[in-house]
């Protein structure tokens, strides 16, 4: 039997460090419950002590998860953010606290201005004090790809002698080699006394687009827990993708001697749906989940597939999800049938809130022949972002061709139930409703990016627009808006940006 490799996911901490990929409460629990269909073994819920947002997601997850998961939270090597972890996870049936501490000259120096030994003291010190609070203490060794080997091994013991669960070593710039990396991890495993009775974690990043390649060659050394994030999301150039690692892991398991408990046919879903919440796309090429995964345009790769599709596709695309059956759903369509399918795609709602989004299922109908599944989607993402508005469009009017000034007129409703009727002229008609909807959101966000798709089949295809905003605070909110007129989605998506921008800076006020 190969050995059990634990995933920790860390979407909702690290990749939610992507660059405008922030995400509200009710968009991490929509997540954490897919994670947990998922199968991972380790959701790394979020960073308590950064804001009051990311305490109650943690708290939240762990009434969520139950004992299906680890519940993990982020804390710095400072107590305050230790007793912030253990309070939010205070819920939680399997809690773990993620503390540590940077251990390259470049931390030490720059970062964290410590010596060696001071270094070595607090890492000791951050674990035995998580200890008294939970059982479960994960220690990370930051920047460990360029640190010291002997301080690492140093700093490594310290943190097993002082009781850690799980030692993570993070190539965090990504910078190493995979037979460096791999290296590494064996001198830990030589190296430490008491190793074997912990786990030993890798996580890694892309910045030289070796995170796969890094993670494996880390699992291949004796590391038994993989931290990545759907998508590969995450600072900079972003982790280990979640679903490659898992897939080549499935691939190659005699070699590795590794096998995980992740359920491969629900990659493609993961990856659509944390693609949808966060609005950051996967590009069309991305391994496993990307959607030219399994597409064939040359002749001859088109004609060898047909013949024996293995000549050209080392996975079958069912296995991760990207084929499956289809319910077509029309106008004809009942409330079992809506409710059947939603249920099939991971969705749940109570009555009340169900009959809100059956009447915006009839809409969509009536305007398209057939609803799929990408139309569903779009359609309860649409409504998860209404429900905590600060904002709500109403309605939207424009008036614009040539001479014709364009010209948007708005109702927008306000958090106190004041509808506002604005108007206001523009270049163009996205220019003019933007400057209708800034006459009542008295907060303005300077448009850093504006990007629009057909996100559903047909000409009568619904649009999706996602546009990144700057702040006057200089951190970049994106919005997300659909609808089968463009500008109308193009409103909603501004609406919800701004509507971010408003509940992060009331979160970290009262943080």
């Amino acid at each position: 039997m190969t050995r059990k490799i634990q995933i920790l996911d860390t979407t909702l901490r690290d990749g939610e460090q992507s660059p405008g990929a922030s995400l509200n409460t009710r968009e991490k629990l929509i997540v954490a419950k897919q994670l947990v269909r998922l199968g991972v073994d380790v959701i790394e819920a979020g960073f308590p002590f950064s804001s009051q947002g990311d305490f109650r997601s943690v708290e939240e997850i762990g009434h969520l998860v139950g004992d299906k998961a680890v519940v993990c939270a982020f804390a710095r090597a400072k107590e305050e953010d230790i007793d912030r972890a253990a309070e939010a996870l205070s819920t939680a049936k399997r809690p773990r606290i993620h503390t540590g501490v940077g251990v390259s000259s470049e931390h030490l120096r720059y970062k964290l201005r410590l010596t060696e030994d001071e270094c070595v003291e607090r890492a000791a010190a951050c674990v035995r004090y998580a200890k008294r609070l939970v059982e479960d203490v994960e220690f990370y060794a930051e920047d460990a790809g360029r640190a010291d080997l002997g301080l690492l091994l140093r700093v490594v013991q310290a943190a097993v002698d002082a009781g850690a669960t799980v030692i993570n070593i993070p190539d965090t710039t990504g910078f190493c080699l995979p037979e460096e990396y791999g290296a590494r991890i064996a001198a830990i495993m030589d190296g430490v006394r008491g190793i074997e009775d912990v786990t030993v974690a890798v996580h890694t990043h892309d910045d030289l687009g070796m995170a796969t390649a890094l993670a494996l060659a880390g699992v291949r050394n004796g590391a038994t827990q993989v931290e990545c994030a759907i998508n590969g999301m995450g600072e900079r150039a972003g982790s280990a993708a979640l679903e490659e690692v898992v897939t080549a892991i499935h691939m190659h398991g005699d070699a590795l001697d590794a096998h995980t408990n992740v359920h491969l046919r629900e990659l493609m879903r993961t990856s659509r749906l944390v693609s949808r919440v966060t609005g950051m796309n996967v590009q069309a090429n991305k391994a496993v989940v990307g959607a030219n995964a399994f597409a064939h345009s040359s002749g001859i790769h088109q004609d060898a597939v047909l013949k024996e599709r293995t000549t050209y596709e080392i996975i079958d695309p069912a296995e991760v999800g990207a084929v499956g059956s289809e319910i077509i759903l029309s106008a004809r369509s009942g409330h079992a049938a809506l409710r059947h399918r939603l249920s099939e795609l991971g969705y749940t709602f109570a009555d009340d809130e169900f009959e809100e989004i059956y009447q915006r299922f009839l809409e969509i109908a009536e305007q398209k022949k057939e609803v799929y599944d990408e139309d569903l989607e779009s359609m309860v993402q649409e409504h998860s972002r209404e429900v905590d508005a600060v904002y709500t469009l109403n309605a939207l009017q424009i008036q614009c061709g040539d001479p014709l000034v364009p010209t948007a007129v708005a109702t927008i409703t306000d958090e106190l139930g004041e509808r506002h009727v604005v108007s206001a002229t523009g270049t163009g008609p996205v220019d003019a409703a933007y400057k209708a909807i800034d006459n009542v959101v008295m907060i303005h966000g300077d448009l850093e990016e504006y990007a629009v798709k057909a996100i559903t089949r047909g000409i009568d295809a619904i649009g999706e627009v996602v546009v990144r905003v700057r702040a006057a605070d200089g951190m970049v909110y994106t919005g997300r808006g659909s609808d089968n007129d463009v500008i109308v989605a193009s409103a909603k998506a501004y609406v919800n940006a701004l509507n971010r921008t408003i509940t992060t800076q009331r979160s970290q006020e009262n943080a």
